[in-house]
Formats: structure tokens, sequence, C-alpha cells
């Protein structure tokens, strides 16, 4: 049987294929909120935040107050308002001191407190390293932004997952 060393050769890539990408598959941890990881993390994200729901004392704690620009997207929806801690900018993903608060302003002027944020810039951990992470997920890379950034909808439910970017119940006010 002059063909049984192939056999076995290309048997064993298989297997070793299938193997890899399901250890790959059994450690990465789903994104949608349904493990211990993220339900922790979400809980630390909510403990830590609470107090943000106003927007003053956001401010008061060192969020920026003014920013002129809501992000929208015309077909995903949005991510709202976002308010930036400077002092939180460093090399470190911290849960409970997240860069960024993001807010949905209301028709009566209000801000509701909705996500946060993690970045961290590329002069400070570089684009071609290895992603920073945080609830046990990769840091998304933002070429145009330069830097490294996650958000978690960690206030407003997001249909399209708890990590996604845009969330389509986010609505930025017209005129």
């Amino acid at each position: 049987m002059t063909s049984m060393p192939g056999f076995r050769v290309r048997r064993f890539f298989t297997i070793a294929i299938v193997g890899v990408f399901a250890g790959a598959c059994a450690r990465a941890p789903r994104a949608s909120g349904d493990n211990d990881l993220v339900r922790n993390g979400l809980a630390r994200v909510r403990a830590a935040t609470a107090r943000f729901a106003s927007l003053d004392t956001a401010v008061a704690a060192g969020y920026e107050r003014d920013v002129a620009q809501c992000i929208a997207h015309p077909q995903h929806g949005a991510m709202g308002f976002h308010h930036i801690n400077r002092a939180y900018v460093d090399t470190r993903i911290e849960v409970e001191r997240p860069e960024f608060l993001l807010y949905e302003r209301q028709a009566d002027g209000r801000y509701t407190l909705t996500a946060v944020e993690y970045i961290i810039p590329f002069r400070l951990w570089p684009r071609d390293s290895v992603p920073p992470t945080v609830f046990g997920l990769d840091l998304k890379r933002e070429e145009e932004l330069r830097l490294w950034y996650l958000h978690m909808w960690a206030w407003t439910e997001n249909a399209a997952g708890r990590f996604m970017d845009w969330n389509p119940a986010i609505r930025c006010p017209t005129g």
C-alpha cells in the first residue's frame, strides 16, 4: 500500500487543523456577554460608573462636559457623545476607569449614560504589537484615530452585541 503514508499525513493535518480551530473557538470568549468573565466585568463596570448617570458627576470626576459631536452611522445607529477623562489615557486598561463615558442626549436635553469605551493610543501601545485586552477580548485597532479601542454597552442594550461599535437603539439629536 503505497498510498498509506500520504493518507496518514493528510489525516494528521486534517485532525491538527480541526483541533486548532476547535481549541481557538473554545478559548475565545463570546462578545455577547454570556460568559463569566464578561458578566463579572459588566458588574464591575456598572458598579464603578453608576454614579455617572448624572453628567455633572462625571464632569466633577474629570470627564469633559462639552462634546461637540454625536457620532452616528446612517445604517447602523449611533455611538452617542464621547466624554473623555484624559487622566485615564495611559498604557493600562482598568475596568473601573474607562477612558470614555458614552451618553445619549434626550429630547429634553438630559444626558443618559449608555456605554463605556476603553482606549490606548498607538503612541503608548504600538499598533504592530499584540492587542491589549479587557474582559478576555482583544481591543480593536482604529487606524485613522491611531488607537486601540473597545466599546461596552453597559447601560443600554445593544441588539448588535454588547461590544459592537454601533448601537441601533441610540439616536443623535437632529438639528
